[in-house]
């Protein structure tokens, strides 16, 4: 494939597209292929909807030599072309990976490094073998830092963004249980987000380490540069402020940062935050001020107020780590009454039923006012609590509730739809 011929067409159009349903004038279109769809039957429908250009991988859908790339594979091409343009820039590429907190911390980098610079960042949460080369796609000439998220399900993913992101600086929130149908162990988890650290200690790069994770202490040794952060003795410290419902946390440079985020379990992400800020010279006030004013979104760490009652959502993701953080974090808040809905945790694998059993085991060590488990998972281990099999009947369930001045818990897995709860209230 003649790369060089493939980037004067991005340079002259520097917007590419996967999806006919999104495509703008000009854009140029990758007809990738997937279990049950085949991009190259719309490639002249893209062309003749405005696309510039169009790269394809099967000869039968070869209409317009003019106008058409035809590439042994289209994806492989659209990940050449990334790091094509990704080895144009001398900037800083900072890649985040981790079990839980990838998109909030990416997120919260983003902002405060935009405070100061041109910084372009992963959109949503478009973190895999797609969305990291269309990231990088979308990163123009003037960028001054950029921020790369990586999610992965199985090994070696990671490994292979980090040949298209060429990343020179690096995060891993945290080690945790999720994704374990393809990862086979949480040891199988840390191989695989382990590969960060493996591209940058090849590649004399920088890594930003909790310090309050000794496992991730242990896994970055032989790393050129380490810049360490957390509330144990860190190039960056912070201190946490317990017991409130939005998380507080104060450090030297900043002061007190009170932030919009739900829980204990985010001050890790915080502080990666503000230990990158400062060790890339944003200023301490805005980084403080970038940090306040960042507001959650898609059903992550989100308060909301209905009448006296008042709404954690945490409803975007779950597995056996993040549970658990948020039903601690949620126990420690101070609240007359305290209610719990919470969706099964999928992608288990073999482990199911037992990380299923333990999330209920915890449950049972503290009070609360009532708890509804949602989601066939439940139906296959004991607990005392109410079950009902899918979110509309936990919505339903809470419209005949009259719970007043009552903090309630809603967190799940994906698929489960945890979010539908909210809306009939």
């Amino acid at each position: 494939m003649n790369i060089e011929r493939l980037y004067q067409q991005y340079l002259a159009h520097p917007s590419v597209q996967t999806d006919t349903r999104k495509l703008q004038p000009g854009d140029i279109f990758f007809a990738l292929r997937g279990p049950n769809f085949n991009g190259n039957q719309y490639a002249q429908a893209a062309l003749d909807a405005g696309a510039s250009f169009a790269v394809i991988d099967d000869p039968a859908f070869h209409s317009d030599p003019e106008r058409m790339l035809l590439t042994d594979d289209a994806l492989a091409a659209l990940q050449q072309l990334a790091r094509h343009h990704r080895q144009q820039f001398s900037i800083p590429f900072i890649a985040i990976t981790g079990t839980n907190g990838k998109t909030t911390t990416k997120e919260m980098i983003r902002t405060v490094l935009g405070s100061h610079f041109r910084t372009y960042a992963t959109a949503g949460n478009l973190n895999n073998h797609i969305g990291v080369p269309l990231t990088l796609l979308s990163i123009p000439a003037d960028a001054e830092m950029a921020v790369i998220e990586m999610g992965a399900n199985h090994e070696h993913e990671i490994e292979g963004y980090c040949r298209v992101a060429l990343p020179s600086h690096g995060l891993i929130t945290n080690i945790g249980k999720a994704h374990l149908e393809g990862f086979g162990s949480e040891e199988g988890v840390r191989r695989a987000k382990g590969e960060l650290y493996d591209h940058l200690r090849a590649n004399d790069g920088t890594v930003f380490v909790c310090r309050d994770y000794p496992y991730l202490v242990e896994m970055s040794k032989g790393i050129g540069h380490i810049v360490t952060y957390g509330q144990e003795q860190a190039d960056y410290n912070g201190r946490l402020a317990p017991g409130t419902a939005l998380l507080e946390l104060e450090t030297p440079a900043t002061g007190l940062v009170r932030t919009q985020l739900v829980g204990g379990y985010n001050f890790p992400n915080v502080m990666a935050a503000i230990a990158i800020g400062l060790h890339f010279g944003v200023p301490a006030d805005k980084i403080r001020a970038a940090i306040e004013g960042y507001t959650p979104s898609n059903n992550r760490s989100q308060i909301e107020k209905r009448g006296s009652n008042t709404f954690v959502m945490d409803a975007y993701n779950a597995n056996p780590s993040s549970m658990k953080a948020a039903v601690e974090n949620f126990a420690a808040i101070h609240a007359p009454r305290k209610v719990l809905l919470l969706g099964a945790m999928k992608e288990m694998g073999p482990d199911s039923e037992k990380e299923h059993q333990a999330l209920a085991d915890l449950l049972q060590q503290r009070h609360w006012d009532a708890v509804v488990l949602v989601g066939t998972e439940f139906a296959r281990i004991q607990h005392p609590y109410i079950y009902l099999e899918t979110s509309e009947e936990a919505r339903k369930w809470l419209e005949q509730q009259r719970f007043e001045n009552t903090f309630i818990l809603v967190k799940g897995s994906r698929s489960v739809g945890m979010e539908k709860v909210l809306p009939a209230v």
